[in-house]
């Protein structure tokens, strides 16, 4: 009989096999992409040198003789990574995607006490998580939708498949549809007029959308307050002298230009600007915690990508704040900690 090693059943041999939270570790990132942040970063400096590159970047003006140079130190307080780890296992419940209640606000905030994290940040990595578990689940919903389905004829809710099977109640609700049948346009035209459902399927539409702020069809509101949000960041710059164009500008100009708006950070400078000691040539602003989850992380540098490919360095500036551990060649990751927000926090 073989006198291998026995099998550890204890908590620790448990977490040890465990997956690591979070993404590759900054330390390593920054070590494997110092070529390719000095090469962004020539290209943030060199980009108002024309007859160097031989290239007008797109946005940019005919003349930019007059460019300025600022530099700017910018004070950011990162979340801990293993604090941002300890919020994401509390803060994601089963079978909830819904809007949190007071209590369970209450609930964050005592959890987030001793952290470096906030129930503010927690709140929007909770939305982070979510986003993630609805996007890499939606195959496995789709596999179960006849056994959906057939509980929904024997009476079920929505809702309470939402919390039975653990995905969105609005995704659950459109798959029920495709499972009667309705082509994806049917579906996308009748969320959008739900006085065409019938009396249940109106019901339980209504009820799926006040349970789910993920898969939900009115983000009206969200889009309101990252419009303010970054209306507050261009207008700072603009007070320290920073010649810019704003995102509708560029979105106008290329629209006109090329049909359609296809490099359109929420800011472009037309000066000469560093912060923390790296060149910028751009900024996003982002209405949420940079959180250290991996649908979240991809998605944003897949977009910061496009900017860095024509104008070389830029920076992300978040509402919330972000995680210690989120790096991207050629991002400088920034936190709303120097702009006044009042006008954002007397939104509703």
């Amino acid at each position: 009989m073989s006198q291998g090693r026995k099998p550890n059943h204890s908590g620790q041999g448990r977490q040890r096999n465990r997956r690591r939270y979070g993404g590759p570790r900054k330390a390593n990132l920054i070590e494997q992409s110092k070529k390719e942040l000095l090469e962004y970063n020539q290209r943030a400096n060199d980009r108002l040198n024309y007859e160097k590159t031989g290239i007008q970047p797109v946005g940019l003006p005919d003349d930019p003789s007059g460019a300025k140079s600022f530099s700017f130190e910018w004070t950011c307080k990162p979340v801990k990574l293993s604090d941002e780890e300890k919020m994401a296992e509390f803060v994601v419940r089963r079978g909830e995607f819904g809007w949190v209640d007071d209590d369970r606000v209450d609930e964050i905030a005592a959890f987030a006490e001793p952290l470096s994290i906030s129930s503010d940040q927690a709140l929007s990595l909770r939305s982070a998580l979510l986003q993630q578990k609805t996007v890499y689940g939606h195959s496995a919903m789709r596999n179960r939708g006849r056994q959906i389905h057939r509980d929904y004829k024997q009476g079920m809710s929505v809702v309470e498949l939402s919390k039975k099977y653990d995905f969105p109640p609005m995704n659950i609700f459109r798959q029920i549809l495709a499972e009667k049948g309705w082509s994806k346009s049917k579906i996308k035209e009748a969320v959008r007029a739900p006085s065409r459902f019938s009396e249940r399927e109106r019901k339980e539409f209504e009820a799926a959308e006040e349970a789910d702020r993920v898969s939900n069809v009115d983000q009206s509101e969200t889009h309101l307050r990252a419009d303010v949000f970054e209306t507050i960041l261009a207008d700072w710059f603009e007070e320290q002298g920073v010649r810019l164009r704003r995102q509708p500008e560029l979105v106008k100009e290329q629209s006109a230009e090329i049909g359609r708006p296809k490099l359109t950070p929420d800011i472009l400078f037309l000066d000469h600007v560093e912060i923390n000691g790296q060149p910028v040539a751009w900024i996003d602003a982002k209405h949420f915690y940079g959180a250290d989850v991996g649908f979240q992380r991809k998605k944003m540098q897949k977009q910061m990508m496009r900017y860095i490919g024509e104008w070389g360095s830029g920076a992300i500036v978040f509402r919330h704040g972000f995680s210690e551990n989120l790096y991207m060649a050629g991002v400088t990751m920034l936190d709303a900690s120097p702009l006044d927000l009042s006008d954002l926090l007397d939104r509703p």
